[in-house]
This record gives C-alpha cells, structure tokens and sequence, in this order.
C-alpha cells in the first residue's frame, strides 16, 4: 500500500469518526501572528509546541530554510494577504539550526539534479532565460544572518505597514529553545 493509500485511508475513517471536531476554527489568527519557518520534519510539531500556539492561533508559512528568497514571490504574497486580508499584526521570522539550507551550493545541488535525469539541455534553457541558478540554489553560511536578511526584506517591502511588528528568532530542532536574533517590536 503507498502513501497515499494509507493517507486516504486515515482520512476517510478520520472524517467519519469526526476526529476533525476539535480543530474547528476559523481563517483569521486568534493571536494576529503570521509565523515563517522551515518546512523541516522536525518543526512539524515542535515548532507549534515550543510555542505554545493552538490550532487557529498563527498563519504558518514553511519553505526551505524560512526564506524570502525573492520581493515578490509566494512567501512575500502570502505574508502580505495575512496582514491585510488576515488581520495579522506581528511576524515572526523562525529559522532553526542544522539546517539543509546551510551550505546549500548550485553545483553540488545541480549534480544531484543530472543523478536524477533531468537533461542539462533543460538547465541550460533555464540559464539562457537569464534564470540565475547559481544565486537561486544557493542558501546561507550562517542562520542568524539569514533571520535578518529575511527580516529586513519583508520590512523594507514597498507593500509592508510599518506598524507590523517582524522578529526572527533561531529554534533549537531537539530542544525547541528559541534564541532571539530580531526584537522587532514597534515603539
């Protein structure tokens, strides 16, 4: 039986049994919090845990290494639309240690991209389209400078009230200990 099998499976007996009773909530945030963090395994129930955050309480946005990777991608959007469709106040940037973006280089990456079979035809479309892999599959050297990095890219953005407050904080993967890197506290 595959994966989504089992999940179908679980779902069905999940929605029958009305399991899903207790996570009833509505679309706007009880604590007006949008939370960007890595989609790292580890942080899919810690994160919420160390946190103390209820189902219903934050928007949570997760992508590799919990990046603004670009002014006007989807992550950017998605902050955006909890703000002002959302009713959010406050961001929290949450980045966690031993991360797989650490160190992360276009050139062992693409290796692994030939390994799979893709045709170095198709990179070479990307590269003459003028797409910059070697920035795009790049990620950091160090967590706190990419929780201020990415900070810093959603305060400056055009769109971006300057009364919403933006944290970055670094979450231990094993402890959940949270170290602060950004008060971005409004005055």
């Amino acid at each position: 039986m595959s994966e989504l099998d089992m999940i179908l499976k679980h779902n069905q007996e999940f929605v029958e049994k009305g399991n899903y009773i207790e996570f009833v909530t509505n679309k706007f945030p009880e604590k007006k919090l949008a939370i960007l963090s890595c989609m790292d395994t580890r942080m899919t129930k810690l994160l919420p845990a160390a946190l103390g955050l209820e189902n219903g309480d934050a928007k949570l946005i997760k992508n590799a290494g919990a990046l603004v990777s670009h002014p006007w991608g989807s992550v950017m959007r998605s902050l955006l639309v909890a703000v002002f469709e959302l009713k959010v106040e406050e961001i929290m940037v949450i980045a966690h240690y031993d991360c797989g973006m650490n160190g992360l280089n276009s050139k062992s990456f693409l290796e692994k991209v030939y390994q799979y079979g893709v045709a170095t035809e198709k990179v070479d479309v990307l590269r003459d389209a003028g797409i910059n892999l070697d920035n795009w599959l790049t990620g950091f050297t160090n967590v706190e400078d990419s929780v201020r990095d990415t900070v810093q890219t959603i305060k400056r953005h055009p769109l971006m009230p300057a009364n919403i407050a933006v944290h970055g904080l670094v979450i231990h993967p094993i402890t959940g200990k949270l170290t602060l890197v950004v008060d971005g506290k409004i005055s």
